[in-house]
């Protein structure tokens, strides 16, 4: 598995964008969104019940993000038409903000190591990237346990610092010295 500094893959996949006819998908790749930093969530399956919790947490924090100046992307083994046909049933996934990726060829999935084999799917499994595409915090949970998009949003606060932040450091509170 791909971990701190290592640089995130290369890729290129379609991405579901939109439940608007005709502007539902978009191809996005490791170029896309320059100059900022990218928080790649990954989940196991659509149409499951851990996985829209965590997405739609996500989304409502996307504001958040952007203020930030940090992209939102999710990511599954899914294809465009499954994540479509999702986010068209489930009522909390209807107007996401950001993209979900289609992984179909588990290109990400293997590429960052958090495809699960036994099961084709990917794991739970969240990547900051910074501006330069190298990865600065990886989580990778459980199948069974979602994750706090709160806290990835607590992190990305502390790495765009670049101070020493202490254990439940926050946005204002003291940062460490060194000397």
């Amino acid at each position: 598995m791909l971990t701190l500094g290592d640089s995130f893959p290369a890729f290129s996949a379609q991405a579901v964008v939109s439940i608007e006819p005709g502007k539902e998908f978009t191809n996005l790749d490791g170029a896309s969104y320059p100059g900022k930093w990218k928080v790649y969530f990954f989940w196991p399956k659509d149409f499951t019940f851990v996985c829209p919790t965590e997405i739609a947490g996500f989304g409502k924090l996307d504001g958040d993000f952007r203020d930030r100046d940090a992209q939102l992307l999710g990511v599954s083994t899914d294809s465009e038409f499954v994540h479509l046909a999702w986010r068209k049933q489930h009522p909390d996934l209807r107007d996401l903000p950001f993209p979900m990726i289609a992984d179909l060829r588990r290109e990400l999935a293997e590429g960052t190591g958090v495809l699960d084999r036994a099961a084709g799917v990917a794991r739970r499994a969240t990547f900051i990237v910074d501006p330069q595409g190298v990865i600065r915090f990886v989580e990778v949970t459980d199948m069974n346990v979602g994750r706090n998009p709160a806290e990835v949003l607590r992190v990305l606060d502390a790495l765009q610092t670049d101070e020493l932040c202490p254990c439940n450091w926050k946005p204002g509170d003291k940062t460490l010295s060194a000397a």
